[in-house]
């Protein structure tokens, strides 16, 4: 499907509908043309069809073999990356990314489709833990017992605004979601419908391909009413969310509120604090300070680990990483934010610490008349008394904007960071001399994080088997779970334990003879026997 093709139309299973109530076009943030075709809102009959048949789907599709799973998700990656031109022309146009982002941003999709791929077929995500009977101990016999993680059911996914590909459509909720047995019905963000269409025709395919229940995928356009009823559906059994913090927590209390409530996987808020420690800053002040500001600037700042918040010990070292931070933020040029909203939001944020008694302005970006959603970096600095009095400089400013907090000794410093939310992750750039410090500081920083760079910088987010993307309220809803990595499948899915069950009657994760050669836990042990 090119750009020249697309609909206008949501997705129902294999057919294809274009909604009634109201609608939506995408809009190119540099120039503030609106882009065809519009995008027909769901109505509550479009909502009840797609999640009706994401549950009568769930029956068959929690049941597929591991081949024919993974299969299927190495299919939705094969028939995503053959669309590359057309995703990643559409991509551009309709958030202002710069193509390359967009390209790595592709490839980063289509490989956590073929990762999940692998855990499909690998098969310990399933969690298979034997423990054979043992009759004759004392005072009691031991059952037989028998357990393995199954999925939860239908998850609804919310498209994120700032990562068109990656955390979108295909993303990697739905990635892992798929990967676990569960049906999905996305609400497509309303920043890039095109693309939406786009990828979501490469996994309707995909799904048609392998022979699948249509329900296994379904795709709506709305607003918040039609998030409101797709959270709200019997037929949900989970939520991956990624987004603001106000519209994490209207997703958690309606999924609360309900009859028979559901887990919301929410990543919401973060400022991803980096701790510059004396060694380190009196060695490298400068090439710290121009490198914060390659982190800060990348993508317009839009990431969810942008570094907004910078902690250190005032001295000569900090004065030179300010010094080498503010020149590389004045010499940063304009671009464009994902579209006006976000961009008057970022404004309001930068506003509100330029207009702050405590707070000092060191640079801010250049500007640019042309661009009609541009987003200029900005830097502030204030001191540790002043953050601590005022929880309103600890929230999250949206862009290229960070605040550097000035401690005066260790135990000021430590209390910034026990003071601060909890976060995607923590930073800490140390020198050998810093590891004294640095080794008390760790523990603070694990109550506080879901992910520890040393020496290193949070943007970018490798995809793999240790990777955690998560982190305590209000970096997330849930801080025992991550959005990246292998063990995000572990959302969706439960355990059950079976007792003394007959052999024939076993699934075949747990069944004698492990018919799907996949590690196990037995009697305490790992293996593939």
């Amino acid at each position: 499907m090119s750009t020249e093709t697309l609909t206008g139309e949501m997705f129902l299973g294999a057919s294809r509908h274009r909604g009634g109530a109201g609608e939506v076009s995408g809009v190119d943030p540099r120039t503030g043309e609106t882009l065809s075709p519009a995008y027909g809102f769901a109505d509550a009959a479009d909502v009840d069809r797609a999640a009706t048949l994401a549950r009568d789907a769930f029956a068959s599709y929690r049941c597929t073999a591991p081949d024919v799973r993974a299969a299927f998700l190495e299919s939705v990656a094969d028939r995503t990356a053959a669309a590359a031109e057309p995703v990643v022309a559409r991509v551009v146009r309709e958030t202002g990314i710069a193509e390359p982002r967009v390209r790595g941003e592709l490839a980063r999709t289509v490989t956590q489709l073929r990762l999940f791929a692998g855990v499909v077929r690998e098969g310990s995500h399933v969690g298979a833990r034997i423990e054979n009977p043992l009759p004759d101990r004392t005072p009691l016999p031991r059952p037989d017992l028998r357990q393995r993680k199954v999925p939860l059911g239908p998850v609804a996914v919310f498209g994120a605004g700032n990562f068109p590909l990656a955390f979108s459509v295909a993303g990697g909720d739905t990635a892992s979601a798929l990967a676990a047995g569960c049906p999905v019905v996305v609400k497509a963000h309303s920043g890039h419908p095109g693309t939406s269409e786009l990828v979501a025709a490469a996994i309707a395919g995909a799904v048609a391909e392998h022979g699948l229940h249509e329900g296994v995928f379904s795709m709506v356009y709305g607003g918040d009413e039609v998030g409101a009823a797709l959270v709200s559906h019997p037929a949900v059994a989970a939520v991956g969310f990624t987004g603001s913090r106000a519209g994490g927590l209207a997703l958690v209390a309606l999924a609360a509120a309900r009859p028979v409530p559901v887990p919301v996987y929410a990543e919401m808020s973060s400022t991803n604090p980096v701790v510059l420690l004396p060694a380190a800053l009196a060695a490298r002040g400068a090439a710290l300070g121009a490198a914060f500001v390659t982190s800060l600037t990348t993508g317009v700042g839009q990431l969810c680990t942008n570094p907004g918040t910078v902690v250190a010990l005032d001295g000569p070292g900090l004065e030179e990483f300010l010094g080498a931070a503010a020149v590389a933020v004045t010499g940063s040029p304009a671009q464009p934010m994902l579209g006006a909203s976000t961009c008057a939001a970022y404004a309001r944020g930068v506003a509100a610490l330029r207009a702050h008694a405590g707070v000092e302005e060191v640079a801010v970006g250049g500007a640019d008349d042309t661009i009609t959603s541009a987003g200029p970096a900005a830097l502030f600095t204030t001191d540790a008394e002043t953050f601590l009095a005022d929880r309103a400089l600890s929230q999250e400013v949206f862009g290229a904007c960070s605040l550097v907090v000035r401690a005066r000794d260790e135990g000021q410093l430590t209390a910034v960071l026990r003071a601060l939310e909890g976060q995607l992750t923590a930073t800490l750039h140390a020198d050998p001399a810093d590891h004294p410090l640095a080794r008390d500081l760790m523990e603070v920083l694990e109550d506080k994080a879901g992910r520890i760079v040393v020496n290193g910088w949070p943007t970018g987010v490798d995809v793999g088997a240790a990777m955690v993307h998560g982190g305590p309220f209000p970096a997330t809803s849930d801080g025992r779970s991550t959005s990246v990595g292998t063990l995000a499948v572990d959302r969706f899915l439960r355990p059950v334990a079976y007792q003394d069950v007959p052999a024939d009657l076993l699934p075949a994760a747990v069944a004698p003879g492990n018919p799907l050669g996949i590690w196990r836990q037995v009697d305490g042990g790992f293996g593939r026997d």
